[in-house]
């Protein structure tokens, strides 16, 4: 017991510096929102890229349901801000500390004690983000580049993990131009979430995407501040799955892909990021066309695990 209060202020340290950051601030600020047709609410099959899980969605219009594959709904998976946030973290320990027969802050923390506490959980919460980062990698040269897609770097056929026709839906193929798409809208989305373009947004996302896009972009310039993506590589990418249904097509891609992402204040000022570290994601993004012969768009985004 004599050891609690240690492992509790271990477990708050590591519960907020995996809790999503000012870093997160790329195209979609790290989240999964969006809509996968008749799919939505299952999960994509694992891939070489993204080896897990894919995050349940967070958002979407699209009704929700339990589905037997992924054991999740609508409302299965919901992050709390507050709770995932520094007062939660705190929260979380002062419980412990009742529990631990310590009090709320511990030992009898004064007025100053408490803010030497905060100053230290701030500072491991640092360090924790800083190696996470540097565990995930950051160095742009690691597999890829531009015109992985093309080059045929997607594994597997690109059918459903049912097989088959399911409920209307069949499987379809995906060719090297659907692969060179697919990048270059990862390269165009970025930049014009980074330009704040919202002419050029809408011709790259479906409504629903556009709306979450706008959404977060009008937060952003309530805060005061704008994020850029700059120098975006694929890295590494492949195909989840593809298929039609009614008058849509869905393929569902796995990309890695490094980027400088930094975050500006109004006067132009970073107050995140850097310039000169590429920070590397894993994001699994789907995109829909109309009619097999349309443009695709994107229609969803879920974080790999």
């Amino acid at each position: 017991m004599r050891h609690a209060p240690t492992v509790i202020s271990a477990l708050v340290v590591l519960v907020l510096a995996l809790a999503p950051g000012p870093a997160d601030a790329r195209a979609g600020l790290g989240s999964s929102f969006g809509s996968r047709g008749s799919l939505t609410w299952s999960a994509p099959p694992v891939t070489r890229t993204a080896p897990y899980a894919a995050q349940p969605m967070q958002r979407s219009v699209t009704p929700g349901y339990s589905s037997p594959g992924y054991g999740y709904g609508m409302r299965g998976y919901q992050r709390s801000p507050f709770m995932s946030g520094l007062l939660g973290g705190l929260i979380g320990a002062g419980l412990g500390g009742l529990l631990l027969g310590h009090g709320f802050f511990g030992h009898g923390l004064g007025l100053f004690g408490f803010f030497g506490f905060l100053l230290q959980i701030f500072l491991l919460v640092m360090l924790g983000r800083f190696l996470i980062r540097l565990f995930r990698g950051s160095s742009p040269a690691l597999a890829g580049g531009p015109g992985m897609f093309a080059r045929g770097g997607i594994p597997g056929p690109g059918v459903m993990p049912m097989g088959g026709r399911t409920s209307g839906r069949q499987p379809i193929e995906i060719g090297p131009n659907d692969y060179q798409a697919f990048e270059q809208s990862l390269y165009a989305i970025q930049a014009a979430w980074s330009g704040r373009d919202l002419n050029a947004l809408r011709a790259l996302l479906t409504p629903e995407m556009m709306s979450y896009f706008n959404e977060q972009l009008a937060v952003q310039e309530s805060r005061g501040v704008h994020n850029e993506v700059r120098d975006v590589r694929l890295l590494q990418g492949d195909l989840a799955q593809a298929w039609t249904e009614g008058r849509r097509d869905y393929a569902t891609v796995a990309m890695r892909f490094s980027m400088t992402d930094v975050t500006r204040d109004m006067s132009g000022r970073i107050v995140d990021g850097s310039l000169t570290e590429h920070v590397t994601a894993t994001e699994l993004w789907t995109f829909m066309r109309s009619a097999r012969n349309g443009t695709w768009v994107l229609s969803a985004i879920q974080q790999a695990q």
